[in-house]
């Protein structure tokens, strides 16, 4: 009875591994495309417009009620979100390309 016990745990946890296999993680699509596709940081508002075109949706600013917290601004691409500190590029993050990808949540509208 433990040989029949064992014998279909190991079959489940195939059947786990072969399915987390099959899930992307966004790190590691992110790591395998080429940083060139995404706005580098310091480049201006205009800058990211003229080289990314417009973007698909610009997020509600965030932040700037004191003078120590600067507004952020959000720009929604459909492969990436950039985000600005008032006119300047802080980052850019890839956004989740499917469904099953593992990634960070949308961002908050």
């Amino acid at each position: 009875m433990s040989h029949l016990s064992s014998s279909l745990s190991i079959a489940a946890l195939l059947a786990f591994a072969s399915a987390a296999s099959a899930e992307t993680l966004l790190v590691d699509r992110v790591q395998q495309e080429p940083h060139a596709q995404m706005p580098a940081r310091g480049m201006s508002m205009a800058q990211v417009e003229a080289r990314f075109g417009a973007p698909s949706q610009k997020l509600d600013p965030r932040g700037g009620q004191k003078r120590q917290w600067p507004t952020i601004n959000r720009w929604v691409y459909p492969d990436f979100t950039v985000y600005f500190e008032k006119t300047r590029v802080v980052d850019a993050v890839a956004n989740k390309a499917a469904a099953d990808e593992i990634g960070p949540k949308p961002a908050i509208r």
